[in-house]
């Protein structure tokens, strides 16, 4: 029985998926059609298809949002420069302009101007992997400074200035590579939390640069 399924589902797919093409009502009638027209075509009892109309809605649901998708999206541009991997990007305002950093294979950390396309930035201050790059609304909002935090595989967290092309904290803590960073929701973004292959996930205070919690518990990386 399993077998004539499959070679049953593998023949009709190009069938079934042209007809899913032509629906041009709702989705949720859509979808009902399609298990209508199946079950009609094929000649199966309903008690049969108990668990395989699910299959045919989840796919069914799946494939409408990726055309729905695929349609309205285009390539807006292509940010050029790394010379490695990119392993993180994020994306902010400040001062009415659209900005982009990344982090890369390359050691660097980079910031784009979405608005003219163009590179207005770069740091080289990490000695291996930039793992991951946030903007830190913290500064913005607090002192009104365009800061990027970066974490790498050098086991350290770091805090640059783009707009004045400086560097400023440098957090240490971490004994292996720090992989993923992000900043707290509350306290408008004081806080740091930094996950590491050390199995730690460490939490900073932002405005003084100190390591307020140590959570040990994970037991692998």
């Amino acid at each position: 029985m399993k077998v004539s399924f499959k070679l049953f589902f593998f023949r009709s797919f190009s069938c079934f998926s042209h007809f899913v093409l032509r629906l041009k009502q709702s989705k949720e009638e859509e979808i009902q059609i399609i298990i209508h027209h199946w079950i009609r075509t094929l000649n199966i009892r309903l008690g049969w298809i108990k668990d395989f109309d699910k299959f045919v809605v989840n796919y069914a649901s799946t494939f409408f949002m990726f055309e729905t998708f695929r349609s309205l999206s285009k390539l807006i541009n292509t940010f050029s420069g790394h010379k490695g991997s990119v392993r993180s990007i994020d994306y902010s305002t400040f001062d009415d302009c659209q900005l982009i950093c990344s982090g890369s294979d390359d050691k660097t950390v980079r910031v784009w101007d979405v608005n003219n396309n163009k590179q207005i930035q770069s740091f080289c201050g990490h000695s291996y992997i930039v793992n991951c790059v946030k903007f830190s609304q913290y500064h913005y909002h607090n002192n009104h400074q365009s800061v990027i935090c970066s974490s790498s595989h050098d086991r350290t967290i770091r805090f640059w200035d783009f707009k004045h092309n400086q560097k400023l904290q440098i957090f240490n803590g971490h004994t292996d590579s720090v992989c993923g960073i992000q900043f707290s929701s509350f306290n408008g973004g004081r806080y740091l939390f930094s996950g590491s292959f050390d199995k730690t996930i460490r939490l900073w205070d932002v405005e003084t640069s100190k390591s307020l919690h140590v959570f040990n518990g994970h037991k692998d990386c």
